[in-house]
C-alpha cells in the first residue's frame, strides 16, 4: 500500500443569492466535517506526493583522535616504545622476505599474425594472478620454471616439452590442459601414452585437475568405438597400442577429431615409418604437443619425425644439422635440474669397475676367442647383428658365469645391500634381462632375506604392478626393488630411494638417465647414490666409451655443445672397433643404433 498522509480539507459555505434563496426565504444549513483521505472509507489516492530533490553538500571530517591516557614515564629510557604505524598486509605477489615474486607473462606464438590473436596473450595478466583468478585448486605451488613451461605450451599450437627427467612435465601439461580448457581454447583432447604409464596419467590428473572427467580408451572393439566417437568427452586416455589399432582400421569419415593430441613419451615414433608413427601423424587435430625427456636417443633423424608429428616441416622432410637447431630453438622447451633445481639434493655417480672372478674370466677369455674367430670367419657375410650376438653373449658372462654362478658384480650388490638395509634405506636396481633380475631375486633372498627383495619387469602381470610399487613405498622391511630399463625407467616416482644400481649397462645413455631419474626427481629430499657396475678390462669398459659419445650427440642437437664437429651416430666401423675388426666395404659409414641389436624385448 503507498503511503498515505492525512490532509485536512477547509472548506467555506459560501452562499449565492438566486431566486431560489428568496422564494424559501431562508438560508441553506451545511453540514461540515473533516475527514481524512486515510480513513476507514478504503479511500486510497492513485497518485504519490512529489517530492522535490534539493542539492546538498556534505563535508566528511576525518575521525577525531582518540583520547590515550598519558602513560608514565620508564624509568629506563630502553623500555620505550616506537609507535609505528600498523603493518600493511602482504600483497599476493610478494615473499616472505618481502621481495616480489617473479611474475610469468604469456607471449604470443610465432604464427599467432593477426592482432586479435596477438592482444589475446599479451593482455592477459601473469600466469601466477591468472591461476589464481580461475580458481585453480593447485595441491602445490609450481616452481617459477614450471611457471614458465605452462605458459609456454599453452601459447604453442606445436610443441615439445624436453624437460630432464623428473622436472614435473606432467603437472606442467596437465595445468596447461585445465587453461585450454577453461578458456574455451579446447573442448577435445586426445592424451596417448605407453600402457604402463596410463595409472600414473589417471593419479596426477586426480591430483592436478580433481575437477575434469577422465575417460580411458579400454575394452573391447565395439566399446572402444563408441569411446572415440562419444560427445561430451573433453579428455581421452589411450595407450599407443590401441590407438594404432583401432585409427589403422578405421574409415577416414569416422576418424575423430581433437583440438589437442599430446604424445607422452613421445621417443616412441621416433622411428617415422612404424606404424603408430603414421597413425599418430594422421589424426586430425588443430595443436600438437610432445612429452619425452630424450628427443634424440641414437639418431638425429628422430627428431625429424617428432616435428613431421609437430607439423613444423612437410612430410618426409629431411631437415639438416643446423636445420634441426633452429627448429629446436622454436619449438622445444628444455630444462636441466643443475640449472633450474638448486635446492634438489644432490646426485652422486660412481663407477664401480670390478675385477671378474676367476670362472668369470675363463668363461669370459674363451666366448671371446672364439667369438672373434668366428666373426673374422665369416668374411664378407659378416653384419652387425653378428657383432652384436658376441656383444650380448659377452655382457651376460660378465654378470654372472653361465656354469658356476659366480659373480663379482653379484657380491658387491650384497655387501651394499647388507648396509643399506640395516640403515633402513631403499635402492633400485636396472638390469637388461629379466632372467638376471629373476636370479638376483634368488640369490638375494638366501643371502639377505633381511634386504626385502621385490621384482618389477615385464613378465609380472599389469595388476600385480601397483601393489608392489605401494609396498616398496610403505613397507619398511623392503629395501630393494628390482627392475628392468623397459619397464621401470619411465613414467614412475619413486623418489623415496636413496640408491641406484646399474646392473649392467644400456646401449642408450639416455634411457639409463630415465632409469636415474625415477628416484633423482622433485620430492626427493635425501642425496642420491648412483652406482654403475663396470667389469673390468672387457666390453663392459668399451660399451662406457661408446655411451659418453652418444651423449655427445645428445648435447649437440640441442645447443648444449659446438654441434659442428660431433658424431651423429654409430658406424658400422666403430661397431666392429669393439672387437679390433675392420668393417665390411660398403658398411664402414652405415649409421648403426641400438634398435639394430638383438636385444631382449621386455614384455609390455
Amino acid at each position: 500500500m503507498p503511503d498515505c498522509v492525512g490532509v485536512p480539507l477547509e472548506l467555506t459555505a459560501q452562499v449565492f443569492a438566486s431566486g431560489m434563496n428568496g422564494a424559501l426565504k431562508r438560508w441553506p444549513a451545511v453540514d461540515a466535517r473533516e475527514v481524512p483521505l486515510a480513513a476507514k472509507l478504503t479511500l486510497s489516492p492513485s497518485w504519490k506526493p512529489h517530492r522535490m530533490r534539493i542539492a546538498t553538500f556534505g563535508f566528511t571530517f576525518p575521525d577525531g583522535l582518540e583520547f590515550i591516557p598519558p602513560r608514565e614515564e620508564a624509568d629506563d629510557a630502553e623500555n620505550l616504545e616506537r609507535i609505528l604505524p600498523p603493518k600493511q598486509p602482504k600483497r599476493a605477489d610478494e615473499t616472505d622476505s618481502g621481495k616480489k615474486k617473479k611474475s610469468t607473462r604469456l607471449k604470443p606464438p610465432e604464427d599467432a599474425l593477426s592482432l586479435e590473436d596477438r592482444l589475446f596473450y599479451v593482455l592477459q595478466p601473469p600466469l601466477e594472478s591468472w591461476l589464481a583468478g580461475q580458481e585453480l585448486i593447485m595441491p602445490f605451488e609450481p616452481f617459477p620454471f614450471q611457471y614458465e613451461g605452462i605458459a609456454w605450451m599453452f601459447a604453442q599450437k606445436s610443441a615439445l616439452l624436453a624437460d630432464e627427467m623428473g622436472l614435473g612435465k606432467t603437472m606442467q601439461t596437465i595445468t596447461a590442459v585445465r587453461l585450454l580448457l577453461r578458456s574455451g581454447q579446447a573442448r577435445r583432447i586426445l592424451l596417448i601414452c605407453p600402457k604402463p604409464l596410463i595409472p600414473n596419467w589417471q593419479r596426477e590428473f586426480k591430483l592436478w585437475a580433481e575437477e575434469l572427467p577422465i575417460t580411458t580408451v579400454e575394452g573391447d572393439a565395439a566399446r572402444r568405438r563408441m569411446l572415440w566417437t562419444m560427445p561430451g568427452v573433453p579428455i581421452l586416455l589411450a595407450n599407443y597400442e590401441l590407438m594404432a589399432r583401432d585409427f589403422d582400421g578405421m574409415p577416414e569419415e569416422d576418424l575423430p577429431r581433437f583440438d589437442l593430441v599430446v604424445l607422452d613419451e613421445a621417443q616412441r615414433i621416433k622411428n617415422r615409418d612404424s606404424l603408430t608413427a603414421q597413425v599418430s601423424r594422421g589424426i586430425a587435430r588443430r595443436r600438437s604437443w610432445a612429452l619425452t625427456g630424450t628427443p634424440i636417443e641414437n639418431r638425429p633423424e628422430e627428431l625429424a619425425s617428432l616435428f613431421e608429428f609437430l607439423e613444423v616441416i612437410p612430410p618426409r622432410g629431411t631437415p639438416d644439422l643446423r636445420q634441426l637447431s633452429r627448429l629446436a630453438d622454436d619449438y622445444i622447451l628444455r630444462r636441466t635440474k643443475d640449472l633450474v633445481m638448486s635446492d634438489l639434493p644432490p646426485r652422486l655417480d660412481r663407477d664401480e669397475y670390478l675385477e671378474l672372478t676367476p670362472a668369470q674370466k675363463y668363461s669370459y677369455a674363451t666366448a671371446e676367442k672364439e667369438g672373434i674367430v668366428q666373426l673374422n670367419d665369416m668374411g664378407e657375410t659378416i653384419t652387425i647383428s653378428h657383432v652384436f650376438e658376441l656383444v650380448l653373449r659377452l655382457k651376460q658372462i660378465t654378470n654372472a658365469d653361465p656354469l658356476t654362478g659366480e659373480s663379482a658384480k653379484l657380491d658387491r650388490l650384497a655387501a651394499e645391500m647388507e648396509e643399506i638395509a640395516q640403515s633402513g634405506k631403499k635402492a633400485i636396481l636396472f638390469s637388461q634381462w629379466t632372467r638376471t633380475l629373476d636370479w638376483l631375486r634368488d640369490e638375494l633372498e638366501k643371502r639377505l632375506p633381511q634386504c626385502g627383495t621385490l621384482i618389477y619387469h615385464g613378465g609380472v602381470p599389469t595388476k600385480k604392478r601397483e601393489p608392489i610399487l605401494t609396498r616398496f613405498r610403505e613397507d619398511p622391511d623392503s629395501h630393494l626393488l628390482l627392475m628392468s630399463y623397459g619397464t621401470g625407467a619411465v613414467g614412475l616416482n619413486l623418489q623415496f630411494s636413496s640408491y641406484v644400481f646399474l646392473f649392467d649397462r644400456w646401449w642408450n645413455p639416455a634411457v639409463e638417465d630415465q632409469a636415474i631419474n625415477r628416484a633423482h626427481r622433485i620430492g626427493q629430499e635425501n642425496p642420491v647414490t648412483v652406482t654403475k657396475f663396470i667389469s673390468k678390462d672387457t666390453i663392459e669398459e668399451r660399451i662406457d666409451l661408446v655411451l659418453q659419445q652418444k651423449r655427445e650427440l645428445f648435447a649437440a642437437i640441442l645447443g648444449d655443445g659446438d654441434n659442428t664437429n660431433a658424431s651423429l651416430s654409430l658406424t658400422a666401423s666403430e661397431i666392429f672397433g669393439l672387437f679390433d675388426l675392420k668393417a665390411r666395404a660398403g658398411k664402414g659409414t652405415k649409421s648403426i643404433g641400438p634398435d639394430d641389436a638383438t636385444e631382449e624385448k621386455q614384455a609390455a
